[in-house]
């Protein structure tokens, strides 16, 4: 017959529930770490995706200034608000596959950006439109002095190139006889030799909470001066000078 180790015995009560303590505050950590990595992927998820957005529309922009033609009743609107929501309209010369052949009969058309509320899933999303009036509608408003039309927006038509957008804007400038930039004046028949544009975008946790143009205009008035809108973490400040028609790169 064999005695049992007296020193052989099971957990007590009180170190099973030390090690359920402990256990769960790993599992706390664990999943507060978790979260907090997930906060900032998606952060920098977004802010990916809103830096791929914002250059894809100063790529388009780009493009569409660098042919501009000048004329008397195109578009430089300076927004009055704190945050500005500037206008722009202006002809420019498009390639073939830019129209479609019912509406091609030269290069020449029109384009037009302006900010806009559209509805996407149920929710109302600011962005920056633009609008495209092909050679055809052009050359139309031309001989019939009908130029300022072809600007003016038109919801059917026009396409959201930036979406979530707090401000734009888009100020002409021109050389003085220094060589130094200032503001393009209107009486300058030559037009402006370049704009200076600055695009502020609401990152995707902003933006997903604004769900009425009213939520756009309360966060606007909320978020403080513009020239503050680098420092904010809500959101993506874009800036740069972009030639305007065959004026040299500014």
């Amino acid at each position: 017959m064999t005695c049992g180790d007296s020193r052989r015995r099971g957990f007590t009560l009180i170190e099973l529930l030390s090690s359920m303590v402990v256990g769960s505050l790993i599992l706390l950590a664990a999943g507060t770490f978790l979260a907090s990595t997930g906060e900032g992927y998606e952060r920098v998820g977004g802010g990916v995706a809103t830096e791929r957005e914002a250059r894809a529309l100063l790529t388009q922009l780009a493009a569409d200034l660098s042919t501009a033609r000048f004329h008397k009743d195109g578009v430089f609107e300076t927004s009055a608000k704190s945050w500005p929501t500037d206008r722009l309209g202006f002809l420019c010369l498009q390639p073939a596959q830019a129209q479609t052949e019912a509406k091609r009969i030269g290069d020449l058309c029109a384009v037009n950006y302006h900010i806009d509320d559209i509805n996407i899933g149920g929710k109302t999303v600011r962005c920056l439109m633009r609008g495209f009036r092909e050679s055809a509608d052009t050359f139309t408003a031309l001989e019939n002095n009908a130029v300022a039309g072809l600007f003016a927006p038109q919801t059917a038509t026009d396409e959201p190139v930036a979406f979530g957008v707090v401000s734009f804007e888009a100020r002409p400038k021109s050389r003085d006889a220094a060589g130094m930039w200032i503001d393009w004046a209107k009486n300058d028949l030559q037009g402006p030799q370049a704009l200076d544009v600055r695009l502020v975008i609401a990152r995707r946790e902003l933006a997903g909470r604004l769900k009425q143009a009213d939520d756009w205009d309360d966060a606007a008035n909320r978020l403080g001066p513009p020239s503050e809108a680098g420092r904010n973490p809500n959101l993506e400040v874009y800036a740069t000078r972009l030639r305007f028609g065959n004026h040299e790169s500014p």
